[in-house]
């Protein structure tokens, strides 16, 4: 499991919603992880009844208690943004920090934030030979702030709990994505409400599972001192009312039973998925796994061609050669329903016959 410093070679800002724009736009979307048929007709009508309240300034306090209850904490231990892409900024320009040290395969926004800040980034970058599962002593004792995906982007691996724990040192902030958590039934493995951990700082998204990318909302769980130090970077009135009003409503319990059930049916439309893909086997194809997230990472030989062809048959993949770790064999693909997955299969087997 290689330890190296994080160096150019990789499009840190590419990401999968570039795969169906302009001339992807009517491609049928298996690159972008937000959860399909999103948001539901009743979030959209209560995000439009917030648009009556748009004369005043953004008042957070409700949404950010909501959070806070949603997870057991203090509101001190909560931080709204504008997404979870917003946290990696802040903590890339507010936190006091000699070696950062980033999990590789994962979401590269972290990276490039802590670069942009002018830090020099370490990597570790995992094997698909060993599952893409961390061995936490790859991770160098000296790194003062450790970077980490769960369920990860784009690997889907889920690592556990006790492992990402046992990462946390005196002086050192760890930080968990979260992201894609609540598409994880039971969302095992979360570390999202713990306060036994020290430097834990966990970071959660709305967008996903309920389809408001646009919108722009997720928060920050962790210590009361880091939270203001995050707060104070960010400018005043962050988050919008409409995604005051998501925030609130995402963390109900109508909606945690709604997305509880359709973390279920992801597992299910997952595992049919990956079935199907099995079946390409004898062209190469491999699945890492166990996958866990709302998405999968497959191996195929010509993969980048396999995508090229596959944006011909109307369907967008994810690319995974931007991702450090990964090169142009790899490819991420959405989770779907199984008619739409089946569908996707049938194209993949055009593709790769013509590729062979």
């Amino acid at each position: 499991m290689p330890t190296e410093p994080g160096i150019p070679g990789h499009d840190l800002r590419h990401h999968g919603d570039a795969e169906v724009r302009d001339d992807g736009s009517a491609l049928v979307d298996l690159a972008v992880n937000v959860r399909a048929d999103t948001p539901p007709v009743w979030l959209r009508e209560h995000i439009a009844a917030s648009l009556g309240s748009l004369a005043a300034y953004p008042d957070g306090r409700a949404a950010r208690a909501a959070v806070a209850a949603r997870h057991g904490l203090p509101v001190e231990r909560v931080l709204l943004t504008a997404g979870a892409a917003e946290a990696f900024v802040l903590l890339a320009r507010a936190l006091k920090v000699r070696w950062p040290v980033v999990v590789h395969p994962q979401f590269t926004e972290p990276e490039a934030a802590l670069r942009d800040a002018g830090h020099s980034v370490g990597r570790v970058l995992l094997r698909a030979a060993d599952g893409f599962r961390l061995d936490p002593a790859a991770v160098p004792v000296e790194a003062d702030l450790v970077v980490v995906g769960n369920p990860t982007n784009p690997t889907s691996v889920l690592h556990p709990a006790d492992v990402l724990a046992g990462l946390a040192r005196p002086g050192r902030t760890l930080v968990v994505d979260e992201a894609f958590m609540d598409a994880v039934p039971g969302e095992r493995e979360a570390l999202a409400g713990r306060t036994d951990v020290p430097g834990l700082v966990v970071l959660r998204s709305l967008t996903k599972t309920w389809g408001l990318a646009g919108l722009r909302i997720g928060y920050v769980l962790a210590a009361p001192e880091t939270v203001a130090e995050l707060e104070r970077a960010q400018p005043l009135w962050p988050v919008s009312t409409p995604a005051l009003a998501a925030a609130e409503a995402c963390v109900a319990p109508r909606a945690l039973a709604e997305a509880a059930h359709a973390a279920h049916r992801v597992a299910a439309d997952r595992a049919h998925l990956v079935a199907g893909l099995g079946e390409f086997a004898g062209a190469g194809l491999r699945v890492a796994g166990p996958a866990e997230g709302p998405f999968v990472l497959v191996r195929l030989p010509d993969a980048d061609a396999v995508r090229r062809r596959l944006r011909r048959l109307g369907f967008a993949v994810r690319r995974g050669d931007t991702f450090p770790g990964l090169d142009k064999e790899w490819l991420r693909l959405a989770v779907r329903d199984r008619g739409t997955s089946d569908a996707f299969l049938r194209a993949l087997g055009r593709a790769t016959a013509e590729a062979s």
